[in-house]
């Protein structure tokens, strides 16, 4: 009876392990924003991106992909440095040295497009 009792708590355990769907962390432990239906790859012009250029509604561009990073601007170790490029093209500063690898992966959970040429 015991055998049975743990086989079907562990059972129990394990489907909602395979059910529940975890929530992403950032690295500072608050929920990550996923834009998986925004990667319809929806196009905006240079000028829609300029609108969003402040602290509470920022975009930017990197490589001709558009990012809502404003969810991120409080959380950037940079301070306000990410607001420099606030609504244009912060490649360059992107890929400076003062950023570590890790950043080339979490800069996809802010794609919201691509940038019309």
């Amino acid at each position: 009876m015991d055998l049975l009792a743990m086989t079907l708590f562990f059972g129990f355990v394990l489907a909602m392990l395979m059910i529940i769907p975890r929530l992403r962390k950032s690295d500072h432990g608050k929920p990550v924003k996923s834009n998986i239906i925004n990667k319809a790859c929806k196009s905006y012009t240079k000028d829609e991106v300029s609108l969003h250029n402040k602290r509470t509604d920022c975009w930017i561009i990197i490589k001709e992909k558009v990012y809502d990073v404003t969810s991120y601007v409080e959380e950037h170790p940079g301070g306000d440095a990410i607001l420099a490029h606030a609504g244009d093209d912060s490649t360059k500063g992107f890929f400076g040295p003062q950023h570590a690898t890790r950043v080339f992966d979490m800069i996809e959970d802010f794609y919201i497009g691509n940038l019309v040429k």
